[in-house]
């Protein structure tokens, strides 16, 4: 593919075309929901940079899937730009191993960490705090897709990915934190 012209002046009025040319309007749930897609991803994208400024090879495994993820984010949010009579529900474009992969993943990095016993806030590392970034936008991304699927049809592997994605980056940001060797903050309820 090669992109010659970014600019297309469609969105001057309000609209922005489809993966196969069609006009919406950029306020069409079907936006919101590929473009909280790509929000996630470019936030994914953030946490690597910070990852890369760390000179550990304990870091590159987790760096490596975040790669993975944003090859993933990129194909999911090209599937949500496609409008559903494009899309063959038999044989949707996203297949379902991604999402065993994260969950074999969260299992993994499980093995490592203390038991949780209670909630655990973001912080203590601008790399932890990032994390839950990503932890929160892919919740976001998920609100939108769900609701877009109450109209539209959206693929069950998007629909279960996203959902594992949420608890994968949850179970990344203590990873990290074990990584850094910082404490996690945890919740304490009516904290004066």
């Amino acid at each position: 593919m090669r992109l010659d012209k970014i600019y297309t002046k469609v969105g001057d009025k309000g609209n922005t075309l489809l993966a196969n040319g069609a006009k919406i309007s950029k306020g069409a749930l079907r936006i919101e929901a590929y473009g909280n897609i790509d929000e996630l991803n470019s936030h994914v994208g953030l946490l690597r940079d910070h990852l890369q400024n760390i000179q550990n090879p304990s870091f590159e495994q987790p760096n490596q899937n975040l790669l993975m993820i944003q090859h993933e984010l990129f194909d999911i949010g090209g599937e949500l730009a496609t409008p559903t009579s494009e899309n063959d529900k038999a044989q949707p474009k996203f297949q379902d191993h991604s999402f065993l992969r994260l969950e074999a993943e969260m299992d993994e990095y499980n093995e490592s960490l203390k038991p949780l016993k209670n909630f655990v806030l973001p912080g203590g590392h601008s790399i932890n705090s990032q994390t839950h970034i990503c932890r929160c936008i892919c919740r976001r991304s998920e609100r939108s897709i769900i609701r877009l699927h109450e109209t539209e049809f959206v693929s069950k592997s998007i629909r279960i990915y996203i959902n594992r994605l949420s608890d994968w980056f949850f179970i990344l940001s203590r990873v990290f934190s074990q990584l850094l060797k910082v404490d996690e903050v945890l919740w304490q309820q009516n904290i004066k």
